[in-house]
């Protein structure tokens, strides 16, 4: 169903601002005495032409995320419905990607995410806890909150495990996948590049980061990443797969249908059925 209430080209538009209005508000509630990972709860309001739309967009949160959700209510011609989260560990960049999430969440269900804010408790200000024998426990919620569709919790809870222990590329893989689920692919290649950094034959995360660069045109880069992970003797054969089926699709943005067409039959060989689609589009 095409959006009417908040268009592909609306969202697009009112990212960039969404990314400035989140810094703002952050740093609003660090004049107001906040601290880092501050446990705080968040006020928000969608809003929409339709109530269906805001019932499904309820009915998802209540669903995916552990949020308390009020009754959609009129509001002049339009519909808006308010709720609250569970406790945030506040820092710039956990606000930035619960925003970010929520701005998603609102565009999926043809809504708009209006408005949001946070007391911060100066008093008694409670933070988690980043012991060395929690590291395992946050890996495990990430996982959990990003199966649940929880992708805002599943970055709290990796920059945990890398606040814990800055050398484990599995946290910086699965926060990069978030992360460009959530349209930052800047910072998601950061994070791929410190996995691979501190895991060079990580060839999950070289598949990925060169799916990224060729998405973003650095073609060369990408192929670059390819070819290092079917270098690797130790590689899953899915990687192996995968690695020549991009190679395929990298080497046709880059106009070269021969390369692609050898690299989409190896990846074949290999036992990638889904390259077969390619093949035939392409290589007859």
């Amino acid at each position: 169903m095409e959006n009417n209430f908040i268009t592909w080209d609306d969202f697009v538009d009112g990212f960039g601002k969404e990314m400035v209005a989140a810094e703002d508000a952050f740093n609003n509630m660090v004049n107001s005495g906040l601290t880092d990972n501050c446990l705080t709860k968040m006020d928000f309001t969608f809003i929409s032409n339709k109530k269906e739309n805001l019932q499904r967009l309820s009915d998802f949160l209540k669903n995916h995320y552990s949020y308390s959700i009020q009754e959609i209510k009129p509001y002049g011609k339009i519909w808006e419905i308010n709720g609250e989260t569970n406790e945030i560990p506040m820092t710039a960049d956990n606000l930035l990607y619960w925003n970010l999430d929520m701005y998603k969440r609102g565009y999926e269900f043809d809504s708009k995410f209006d408005a949001y804010g946070g007391l911060v408790n100066t008093i008694n200000p409670n933070s988690p806890s980043l012991d060395t024998t929690k590291l395992e426990y946050y890996f495990d919620e990430g996982i959990d909150c990003y199966e649940k569709g929880d992708l805002s919790g599943a970055i709290f809870n990796w920059s945990f495990v890398i606040a814990i222990d800055p050398k484990n590329p599995d946290a910086y893989y699965s926060r990069a996948i978030v992360k460009n689920e959530l349209y930052t692919w800047k910072s998601a290649l950061k994070d791929y590049d410190k996995a691979i950094e501190i895991a060079p034959n990580f060839a999950s995360a070289l598949v990925n980061r060169g799916s990224l660069k060729d998405e973003n045109g650095d073609y060369l880069g990408a192929i670059e990443d390819y070819e290092k992970v079917l270098q690797l003797d130790k590689a899953k054969i899915e990687n192996k797969q995968q690695a020549y089926f991009n190679l395929g699709n990298t080497y046709l943005n880059l106009k070269n249908k021969g390369k692609a067409c050898e690299n989409w039959n190896k990846a074949l060989e290999l036992g990638a059925d889904y390259a077969e689609e390619r093949i035939n589009e392409y290589c007859k």
